[in-house]
């Protein structure tokens, strides 16, 4: 049994809720604490703020428990479900500060800001009246300011260029949808690509959507990148795996010590169970997303690119509890129809569990898959006898290691300072209208723009902006591609949206590179994969 940290731990129990208890050590435990707090509160020599001490013993107690147990105070629960709900309520805008003012990278397709016209590259200067350009505003200003409940209205003053006058509008706070989609485009012909942020409630319809898309435009093969998403709600996980299962395959079980084993398992209407499907992964992907992937790669279903992933296998119940907080509590784990369980040690404590992604550059398993150590107790099979491997997140069928040969300081700096995307904003707001005269579409201009006309401009722009930049020939030379290639994408993020984004850079991007390899040179045929039909 898991040493639950000091006298005070345990003070957010409330009395209505140990009275249900049948267990007498647990009473008697609670009404030591409740004994303990009313002291504090009418005997303690200083005076005690007990809401902020029972909000520091929850916290320890559930930090003493497991890293992914957590408490959220009344005031930031609204906001802590916004990316699972997928919605927050506000006017609807993308927005980066540049310059000291807030300027509109893109209003968000369907809110209140896009219907009443604001535009890509306005400039925001008033909030109901207040001067909030060249003062020193911040991201947490903006969120602060125009962030509010759905129908409650705030002013804003715009600057916008080629009109003299200031425009003010009136905007009515609305629902503001958090898109899980980051992209869907044709990759070639025939390989689709889909990339998902997230797992939250409104993953599915935006994915059925996409696949739609894609399946018009000719997609046979699907390369699904989840790489970085952190995950999100179990049953968007289940549904998603089962777009790709076929009909009574597991997808997933879970148990827990006051919970029975529960298992999903796929229906008959997954809509691609037939086609060659790559998945990526890296570090980053957690949770839903090695969900998704152990179940892909436990029936041989497709190939799984890229990086270990985190290991995340414990699944959280949301708690509420009288004052309005509430805990996500951790109450079972999940286990791959293999019956791999990826959820990485976490007895040394959650500092340790949080600095383990980095202990991976160090022990270089960041460039190569050898250095991954998996103890033997942890190697399970597929449906096929393909080797699989529990403990620590999903190991990746096809290695791919992280490209540091295009680094250097000068890319690193360029991207940190905020250089190039300041540059690629205000650029892309110069030249707008001509840009899209001569490129009506992403294909188009990912095939025709050209770069070196932009990289002087770019060069003077991001010396005179940050003078500690150091352009050198030298690191210029070994990261040319790459900043070329984020920059270009970043000018079409913003003429566009986060979908060009990626279909600009993505062929920059070594693991999305290895999958198309795979799929158009006929080698992902060679790993024993489940039979798929035409």
């Amino acid at each position: 049994m898991k040493k639950v940290g000091l006298g005070l731990i345990a003070l957010f129990v409330a009395t209505t809720i140990w009275a249900q208890t049948e267990s007498e050590g647990f009473t008697q435990q609670a009404e030591k604490i409740t004994a303990l707090l009313y002291h504090i509160e009418n005997s303690y020599v200083d005076t005690v703020d007990t809401e902020e001490l029972v909000d520091d013993a929850i916290r320890k107690v559930l930090e003493d428990l497991d890293p992914h147990s957590v408490y959220i105070p009344a005031k930031d629960v609204k906001k802590a479900n916004e990316g699972l709900e997928g919605n927050f309520e506000g006017i609807g805008i993308q927005f980066n500060i540049l310059h000291d003012t807030i300027t509109v990278v893109s209003p968000i397709s369907g809110g209140p800001s896009e219907k009443l016209g604001i535009q890509a590259g306005d400039k925001i200067v008033t909030i109901d009246g207040e001067l909030v350009a060249g003062n020193g505003v911040t991201n947490n200003d903006v969120t602060t300011k125009l962030r509010g409940d759905k129908g409650t209205k705030v002013t804003v003053g715009i600057r916008r260029k080629g009109v003299k006058k200031a425009l003010v509008f009136e905007i009515t706070r609305d629902k503001i949808p958090i898109y899980s989609l980051d992209a869907a485009y044709m990759a070639t012909d025939k390989i689709g690509y889909i990339k998902l942020n997230r797992f939250a409630k409104t993953t599915m319809g935006e994915f059925y959507k996409a696949m739609g898309d894609l399946k018009t435009e000719g997609m046979e093969d699907l390369i699904l990148d989840l790489q970085g998403n952190g995950g999100g709600m179990l049953e968007t996980s289940i549904q998603l795996a089962d777009q790709f299962l076929k009909a009574d395959e597991l997808i997933v079980y879970t148990e827990g010590r006051a919970y029975p084993r529960r298992e999903a398992v796929a229906t008959a209407a997954g809509s691609f169970q037939n086609g060659r499907l790559v998945v990526l992964i890296d570090e980053g992907s957690a949770s839903a997303s090695e969900i998704v992937s152990g179940a892909i790669q436990d029936w041989d279903r497709g190939l799984v690119v890229g990086r270990r992933s985190f290991g995340k296998g414990l699944v959280q119940r949301p708690i509420q509890l009288p004052d309005g907080s509430s805990v996500r509590l951790t109450i079972q784990k999940y286990y791959t129809p293999a019956g791999r369980c990826i959820q990485k040690p976490y007895d040394d404590g959650r500092e340790a569990y949080i600095m383990e992604k980095y202990e991976r550059y160090e022990n270089g398993e960041m460039w190569s898959a050898d250095s991954i150590d998996v103890p033997d107790s942890l190697v399970y099979e597929t449906n096929r006898g393909r080797v699989v491997y529990g403990g620590g997140g999903i190991t990746p069928d096809v290695f791919v290691p992280i490209d540091t040969t295009q680094s250097s300081d000068l890319n690193t700096d360029l991207i940190r300072k905020g250089v190039m995307n300041s540059f690629a904003i205000t650029y892309t707001n110069q030249n707008r209208d001509m840009l899209l005269k001569d490129y009506s579409t992403v294909e188009l201009f990912n095939a025709n723009f050209e770069m070196e006309k932009v990289i002087p401009e770019f060069k003077s722009y991001a010396e005179e902006e940050d003078e500690e930049i150091d352009w050198n020939a030298e690191d210029y030379a070994v990261s040319e591609n790459m900043i070329k290639g984020r920059l270009k994408a970043l000018i079409a993020r913003n003429l566009w949206d986060y979908s060009a984004y990626y279909e600009v850079f993505n062929p920059y991007w070594p693991a999305y590179t290895k999958a198309l390899k795979l799929l158009e040179e006929d080698s992902y045929e060679s790993y024993n994969l489940a039979e798929i039909k035409p």
